[in-house]
């Protein structure tokens, strides 16, 4: 009893205080760690042999699934009970699993380039714009905010990484893998909110996992949201993959020109 209340202390939600804001100067803090940790890996890795990279790569990955799996067990602590919600059914949360097994499995390993950048994509947006950690009004030190802003910047470096420094180049012929993946999580995302939503465990839940369920932005109708948002997601997330894919073809090309 004494080790758990020990532990439930220091990992619980800290109220007094400074409240974590999005753009506050914590919030700021963060991003600048964050840019500092992809400054200092780039420059390092730039001149560095595939093998290397590669390493460094795994080791982002690594931190960032260890990281998951450990909040698993640790959030009977930090919150009571075990969150429903950052089950991997989100882009961000799905997205790290895949990674990781991607490095581990042949057949996954073909879609490893397409893995890591959805999960760049979706863990920069929420690093740039953690807007569920503002609902929990709680102080920017606290287990909840180091441990999700931690997470997700070790997937959007991941990501970075592979996009950089991996040995596939992007091929406009086999785009559609990208298209494949992201169809094949806007899926499992719809499987998820069908399984998990309701009543259940003394709570009404209502996941809204990958944004298939509801508008975001409450623009769309609440009644007709379920049938569209999924068709959107897919078109939205492709849409700006080809768009990054784009931009770091030619960041690629500047890299392998200065090495010349």
């Amino acid at each position: 009893m004494i080790v758990y209340a020990f532990i439930s202390e220091l990992l619980s939600d800290k109220k007094s205080g400074t409240v974590f804001s999005c753009f506050g100067l914590w919030h700021l803090c963060y991003l600048l760690v964050a840019i500092a940790v992809v400054v200092i890996t780039i420059a390092y890795l730039k001149n560095k042999d595939k093998e290397q990279k590669e390493k460094v790569s795994a080791r982002f990955i690594n931190l960032a699934f260890g990281l998951y799996i450990a909040d698993i067990f640790l959030m009977p602590f930090a919150y009571g009970e075990v969150d429903v919600e950052k089950l991997p059914f989100h882009a961000c949360t799905a997205m790290c699993v895949m990674c990781f097994w991607s490095r581990h499995n042949a057949f996954l390993g073909r879609y490893k380039r397409q893995f890591a950048l959805l999960g760049f994509v979706s863990n920069l947006v929420y690093l740039i714009y953690p807007a569920g950690l503002m609902w929990y009004q709680v102080h920017p030190l606290s287990y909840r905010v180091i441990q999700t802003l931690l997470f997700h910047g070790l997937m959007t470096v991941y990501g970075l990484l592979v996009l950089l420094f991996g040995g596939e180049e992007f091929d406009r012929k086999c785009c559609y893998r990208d298209l494949a993946v992201i169809v094949c999580m806007t899926l499992w995302a719809l499987i998820g909110n069908a399984l998990y939503s309701g009543q259940a465990w003394g709570h009404t839940n209502d996941f809204n996992w990958f944004f298939v369920m509801r508008d975001p932005f409450y623009i769309i109708p609440a009644n007709i949201a379920p049938y569209i948002m999924p068709l959107i997601n897919i078109i939205l997330f492709f849409a700006v993959e080809l768009l990054v894919n784009a931009i770091f073809s030619k960041i690629r090309r500047v890299i392998l020109w200065h090495k010349m």
